[in-house]
């Protein structure tokens, strides 16, 4: 780690490059600007914090293209929710078991990204109060600043353990000539403790919510973003994974297990803490996102691409990027497209019908579905009916399906932006040959399982030109809570009224019944795990869940799937084009659980423990 935080340490002493904007630092003739006088300056002092949020996980980046640039989303397609069709990107080395410590370019950005952010975010908090207080300075905006690198240093080490489990707490900076081999790791709650206490500090320091007058501080965190982590980690530490996890008992530290025994007071805990947040949230103005006209559909889908709406606790801004929508936009749309972002088959029949039931229960062998006659679900056949996001034609298994469905998925026969569709009105269409499926010679980027990411693309986004209005990525939001809640509350107190109160809410939002009443503990677990399955898709939560409740092994293991794609003369009716088909193999041990500590951490800290497996 040594060589590491020594290049950190220049990195942030000079902020800058001859590449950037002039005079940025406003140099003096004798070379760069020291630490001393970056603290007494407020402008450099308030550059120097913005530059400890560029650190933040580019998670907005689907197709990551490994090339450990920072830290892009390698989750999403590594989860049962999405293929990658862009072949560089590591989630495909993770889905079929070939990455490995030694892939350093890849493996070490999660873990040097989020070091070298708390490095930058402890040298600020150990500098800021030198600045000279002014009429513009004043100690409110100091203890706000400082709120504001509290937080990204809790938020910084909850990336890593969330990746690699228990870590080096890095809590001060640490000189060059520093014992670096004492920089080991420490227990998983210890690291969560630590989070947690950071949090609390921050949410005493930070404005309760970002005035909406001031336009400049949208993406600065606030009382309630440190309030939403606190109760993440809560989340994830009372999860199966780090919470008494037998398999990692004897994973020890200098002698010190990682690991703790089981207690079941931490899903309580996990619980009050979702609840505070809520509490205040609400108090704050914060609720669910609904559109003006409290369209379910509409609800849903414009919650992603409304900015700053009463939902959002934080996002990072994305700037100028638009591939979101890039990586989505149907092959039959005006201009050239990289259709790779592709939900699998095994999420498309997870979305439950209007009348809020299960559309399949399970598979037979030849994968044909078992399906629920109380949902009404009809797996053959198309329907006669013309409908707001289906023509008539359109297969039935894609006819009366929740509202989150249409707002979350492209299908073929779905009516997409038809006024720039050629022919005008043409109806999504996914098989070889047809506009939007796989080029008749095999050329070009395209949906590998016959589905495209409707969710966080902006309709008025056009490729042809590459124009549409500037987003945010949600890092929390309100419904995130009301679902950690109801799963802790559920897991201490069994399904009382909050646990149904709070999940209902969700579905209501988006035009679904109420869950039945009279679940059992673990009927209830089931459905919220579901409804995070749902609600959450997409925002990089699936991976993540599915490992700390230590399911992964038996979902990730299994085959992901889409519709047969790659069959010519196919049209709306071939029955061989929805056939479910093997997309890819997906490989998945033990080991996968937490991610390696790169190998180059290693050879700098022969004391670390490695991750078992790796």
């Amino acid at each position: 780690m040594k060589a590491t935080i020594i290049l950190f340490f220049i990195t942030v002493l000079l902020l800058t490059a001859p590449s950037c904007k002039k005079d940025f630092l406003n140099k003096t003739p004798d070379g760069d600007i020291n630490i001393d006088q970056v603290f007494s300056n407020p402008v450099f002092a308030e550059q120097f914090l913005t530059n400890t949020y560029s650190h933040l996980p580019r998670e907005f980046v689907f197709p990551d293209n490994g090339n450990g640039v920072s830290m892009t989303n390698t989750f999403t397609g590594a989860a049962d929710e999405m293929e990658q069709g862009h072949e560089p990107s590591y989630c495909n080395r993770m889905n079929d078991g070939t990455w490995s410590i030694d892939n350093a370019t890849n493996v070490q950005d999660g873990w040097s990204n989020s070091y070298q952010g708390i490095r930058k975010a402890n040298i600020f908090i150990e500098n800021i109060d030198k600045l000279p207080l002014t009429e513009l300075v004043t100690q409110d905006k100091i203890n706000k600043w400082k709120g504001e690198a509290i937080f990204l240093r809790a938020y910084y080490h909850f990336l890593l353990i969330r990746m690699y489990g228990p870590i080096p707490i890095i809590d001060k900076s640490i000189p060059i000539n520093g014992d670096f081999l004492a920089e080991t790791r420490q227990p998983i709650d210890k690291c969560v403790d630590f989070i947690v206490n950071e949090c609390n500090k921050a949410a005493e320091m930070l404005n309760v919510r970002v005035p909406a007058s001031d336009d400049s501080q949208f993406g600065r965190p606030t009382k309630i973003t440190a309030l939403a982590l606190k109760a993440r980690a809560l989340l994830f530490m009372a999860s199966p994974l780090w919470n008494g996890n037998a398999d990692y008992a004897d994973l020890k530290q200098d002698g010190v297990r990682l690991f703790p025994d089981f207690a079941a007071e931490r899903w309580k805990t996990a619980a009050t803490a979702a609840k505070a947040c809520i509490d205040q949230a609400e108090a704050a103005g914060h609720k669910l996102y609904k559109s003006a006209t409290n369209d379910p559909i509409l609800n849903y889908q414009e919650l992603f691409y409304v900015n700053w709406n009463d939902e959002v606790i934080w996002v990072r801004t994305m700037g100028g990027y638009l591939d979101l929508d890039v990586y989505s936009e149907p092959r039959g749309m005006p201009g050239t497209g990289f259709t790779l972002n592709a939900p699998t088959q095994n999420i498309v029949d997870d979305y439950e019908m209007a009348n809020g039931e299960r559309p399949i229960l399970g598979y037979n062998a030849d994968m044909t579905p078992i399906i629920n006659p109380a949902s009404g679900y009809v797996e053959t056949g198309n329907t006669a009916t013309d409908n707001p996001n289906y023509v008539v034609g359109t297969r039935n298994m894609y006819v009366n399906r929740e509202p989150r469905f249409y707002a979350s998925i492209m299908f073929t026969g779905q009516k997409y932006k038809p006024d720039q569709r050629s022919p005008l009105n043409d109806p999504l269409k996914f098989w070889k040959g047809a506009p939007d499926g796989r080029a008749t010679n095999n050329a070009g980027n395209y949906s590998e399982t016959g589905y495209l990411m409707k969710k966080f693309g902006h309709p008025s986004y056009k490729r042809n030109g590459n124009t549409g209005p500037r987003k945010t990525w949600i890092l929390f939001r309100l419904g995130e809570q009301y679902l950690n809640y109801a799963e802790a509350l559920n897991e201490s107190d069994g399904p009382i009224a909050d646990v149904y109160k709070y999940v209902n809410l969700i579905r209501n939002r988006s035009g679904l019944p109420n869950l039945p009443s009279g679940l059992s503990k673990d009927e209830m677990r089931e459905k919220i795990w579901h409804e995070r399955r749902i609600e959450l898709a997409f925002e990089t939560n699936r991976y993540f869940d599915t490992h700390r409740w230590k399911t992964a092994e038996a979902i990730d293991s299994k085959n992901v799937y889409g519709i047969d794609v790659n069959g010519l003369d196919y049209n709306m009716s071939s029955d061989a084009f929805y056939k479910r088909t093997v997309v890819e193999a997906r490989v998945f041990t033990d080991r996968h659980y937490l991610w390696p500590i790169p190998q180059y951490e290693i050879q700098k800290n022969i004391k670390l423990t490695q991750n078992p497996g790796w």
